[in-house]
């Protein structure tokens, strides 16, 4: 009798303990709990493989698909998301990649050309077409992708070209970007690109893309765009007898490093952060910056960037040290329903996010998806900022920390590397170093610490695992930065 006594006991014991540990689990924070991801409902006779997006005047959403067709969502912020209704407005396109509103007409960018489009008799669909500018040329290869950015404060859409089979540049401004304003001016703007996924601005009003990893790119990376400089893949530069208002650069060297090419090269503007392949996805896409001035949370003035393969949206923090733009990136929201391409930010701070897979395929097993990012008014416990200083970082945190913890030099893990700057395909990371963080000084106000670092390393992803607690317990939603030091302050 006592042992039956003592196995009940025992049992009890142990399914008390599993529910402790089940419900200690449950209450442990989600993405979810603080962003929420919702599916807008897509047409049953929309094949909507995500291009582009845009908001228009009277408050619809444009979202294109790479198979040709602009569909327009009628009060994409509405609170019941089933409530929102969609009409095709165009189709016929060729892979429409950016679209851009400007006074009263669509701009769209599809493989061939900048179009622009309007509906005159106001029934909803499009009825004028006009080219704005065919200025660059495709051969038919599945890989010489358009994508295009909204309007700079110039009046321009900036494209960048893919190259031919994203190796070769068969045809003129095959891997370049180019400029084009409203009378249909094209400008041959900086060379030396390889894949795109995306284009946008950043909080300052400068123009990045990202590339993807292959030739010359040893990874993903996020690059800003400047007239007259070359981003890094050599394979387009034939056709700089085609731009006169640009200078050829040196050709890089093959198995160099970023950095050591960039002071070779005055032209060469390596990443200002790199993607590391696997930890941080595989195809960086779409671009956008939180300018919604606090709605959609803590990170106001940030850029996101979404991976397609993953199906991912990362955030990036950026500064600039000694000229040269830096930073650092970190996950931010998982789980997109198809693989992540096209980003927009709408000012009363949602997040349009539309995926696709065809071709490439995805974590996201939907063959295509558009989905509404939304804030839920609570502020995960994150990095905010991660600030390369002479001798380490800082780390600034969008609650206070527990200065426990925070303070202890054992809850950081460093690691930093970087990739070969090569012609042959990606890289692995070489260069591993371990450098050892002595001394972690924690704010007066908790919000912040400043790390000691007994080496940094230029050129390097900076990998830190970040160990601390939240001041009211919490482990960081996300714990690890990825910081790409082009230069040390």
């Amino acid at each position: 009798m006592n042992n039956q006594r003592f196995a009940l006991s025992c049992c009890a014991a142990l399914a008390l303990s599993a529910l402790s540990t089940a419900t200690a689990t449950a209450q442990q924070p989600t993405e979810s709990d603080y962003y929420q991801l919702e599916a807008l409902p897509i047409p049953p006779d929309a094949y909507l493989e995500g291009g582009a997006l845009e908001i228009m005047p009277d408050g619809k959403l444009a979202a294109s698909s790479r198979r040709g067709e602009i569909w327009m969502f009628d009060n994409p912020t509405a609170k019941d998301v089933e409530s929102i209704t969609a009409q095709r407005y165009a189709h016929g396109l060729h892979e429409v990649l950016g679209l851009a509103q400007r006074n009263g007409w669509l701009y769209c960018v599809q493989r061939p050309e900048v179009t622009r489009i309007k509906d005159e008799d106001g029934d909803g669909r499009a009825d004028l077409f006009e080219t704005v500018s065919d200025g660059w040329e495709i051969s038919g290869d599945y890989h010489e992708y358009a994508f295009g950015s909204k309007f700079d404060k110039d009046g321009n859409i900036w494209v960048v070209l893919c190259l031919t089979g994203s190796f070769t540049s068969n045809v003129p401004f095959r891997g370049w970007c180019v400029r084009v304003d409203e009378q249909g001016h094209m400008i041959p703007t900086c060379s030396g690109i390889r894949s795109p996924g995306g284009i946008g601005f950043g909080p300052d009003g400068a123009v990045y893309y990202t590339d993807n990893q292959g030739p010359w790119n040893g990874t993903c990376g996020l690059k800003e765009l400047q007239p007259g400089k070359f981003m890094g893949n050599p394979q387009g530069n034939k056709w700089y007898d085609l731009a006169p208002n640009m200078k050829k650069p040196e050709e890089p060297l093959s198995k160099s490093r970023f950095h050591i090419e960039a002071d070779k090269i005055p032209d060469y503007v390596p990443a200002a952060v790199l993607f590391p392949y696997g930890k941080m996805g595989q195809s960086a896409s779409g671009i956008a910056t939180d300018d919604t001035g606090g709605k959609f949370g803590p990170f106001a003035g940030q850029m996101f960037v979404g991976d397609q393969t993953h199906s991912t949206v990362m955030r990036v923090f950026l500064e600039t040290v000694k000229g040269r733009r830096q930073g650092a990136t970190f996950m931010f929201r998982q789980g997109i329903g198809s693989g992540t391409l096209p980003l927009l930010m709408e000012k009363s701070g949602a997040m349009f996010i539309s995926g696709t897979n065809r071709g490439w395929g995805s974590r996201g097993n939907k063959p295509f998806s558009l989905e509404r990012l939304t804030w839920t008014g609570k502020t995960p416990f994150e990095v905010h900022e991660m600030r390369a200083k002479s001798d380490g970082f800082e780390l600034t945190f969008t609650q206070p920390v527990d200065p426990q913890t925070a303070g202890d030099v054992n809850s950081y893990q460093l690691q930093t590397y970087t990739y070969l700057y090569q012609s042959d395909y990606g890289s692995p990371e070489v260069d591993h170093t371990k450098p050892t963080v002595t001394k972690a000084v924690v704010a007066a106000d908790g919000k912040s610490v400043r790390l000691t670092v007994d080496s940094l390393v230029r050129g390097h992803v900076h990998e830190l695992k970040i160990g601390l607690k939240s001041a009211d317990g919490l482990p960081l939603l996300h714990d690890t930065g990825y910081y790409t030091m082009n230069n040390i302050p």
